[in-house]
């Protein structure tokens, strides 16, 4: 079937980069084996085979070749990427003590949270070992800042989630931690890799930029008003967890003395009662704050797609200004 005909911009991209993600699945099985260490595949696996839409590899792999990319490398790469990712979903897991992650039970559930982390570790370690293997110090750099900035944005997101005081400016440096940064690193390593000139490689990171925000705060919208089985998430895991998202930090900063009192007992506290998810969607209701951050959304796409009217006219770059729409089409 020609990538045309599929109606999904993920699922184009998918069919249009099918060889190119076989060749980087096939690296990762190969990667994340362990002669001395059974435990990391059997982990690794679980969570690979979990499926995912692999969307950051493919961004990568589109990036190369829409400026033109003929080398081995965008494989690398690609499966650098995804190797980050997996590593950091591993790490998140045992933080946050998740039990649920694309719909089926997590690996620290499964196993133990010390395997979660160690497998994690290793599998940032395997990441670094590739991406040396491009002889590129511009992607080194680009890699390496990513992973510090991802490791970053987790502590600040930490600290800053339970706390009533974060706002806007502060959930969007989380959200451009523990989100953006590999999505725009996994774009910009793309263009990096093919020689592109400045001017495309930062087009293409502000494309990943934007996308990974619109991303986040779709994620962030849909765990309040999405459905478990959509999702892979159970609705309103977040206030459970007492994330301060973008929902309630748009009704925080709307709260009167009571309201904020309920703000603080619940998130700051973690005093939570029977009801009090209920109330909680009735106040991001009467503040009007899901469609707030929708608009919110939307508007990153915007950004998004603005971004790659400085990248190569190519198949792809259309596939990637259609997936900035599909990334909100959820919550319109």
């Amino acid at each position: 079937m020609d990538a045309s005909d599929i109606a999904k911009p993920h699922d184009r991209l998918a069919a249009w980069l099918a060889e190119d993600m076989d060749a980087v699945n096939s690296l990762i099985q190969t990667r994340m084996a362990s002669r001395h260490a059974p435990r990391i595949p059997e982990v690794t696996r679980h969570l690979v085979d979990a499926g995912g839409k692999r969307l950051r590899p493919m961004l990568t792999l589109a990036a190369a070749h829409m400026c033109g990319y003929t080398g081995p490398y965008h494989i690398h790469l690609a499966a650098t990427v995804e190797f980050i990712h997996t590593a950091t979903l591993l790490h998140d897991d045992v933080v946050d003590e998740s039990a649920q992650r694309r719909g089926r039970p997590t690996a620290n559930l499964l196993w133990d949270n010390k395997s979660s982390v160690l497998v994690g570790d290793y599998l940032f370690s395997r990441s670094f070992q590739l991406m040396t293997e491009t002889g590129n110090m511009d992607v080194l750099r680009i890699l390496s800042d990513a992973s510090a900035t991802i490791a970053e944005g987790e502590v600040l997101q930490m600290t800053a989630a339970q706390d009533l005081a974060t706002d806007e400016d502060v959930y969007l440096q989380v959200v451009r931690g523990k989100t953006a940064a590999l999505f725009s690193a996994a774009t910009e390593v793309g263009g990096v890799i093919a020689g592109a000139d400045k001017a495309v490689v930062r087009a293409l990171f502000d494309y990943g930029d934007a996308l990974g925000i619109a991303f986040q705060i779709v994620d962030d919208l849909l765990d309040y008003q999405g459905q478990s089985a959509a999702t892979g998430k159970n609705v309103g895991d977040d206030f459970r967890e007492r994330k301060l998202t973008l929902p309630v930090i748009k009704a925080v900063a709307k709260a009167d003395a009571e309201e904020r009192a309920f703000w603080s007992r619940t998130i700051e506290k973690g005093h939570q009662e029977e009801g009090d998810l209920d109330h909680a969607l009735s106040l991001l209701h009467k503040h009007d704050t899901l469609e707030a951050t929708r608009l919110d959304a939307i508007a990153w796409a915007d950004k998004a797609k603005q971004a790659l009217a400085a990248a190569p006219a190519h198949a792809l770059r259309d596939m990637l200004i259609d997936l900035a729409d599909y990334v909100v089409e959820r919550i319109n």
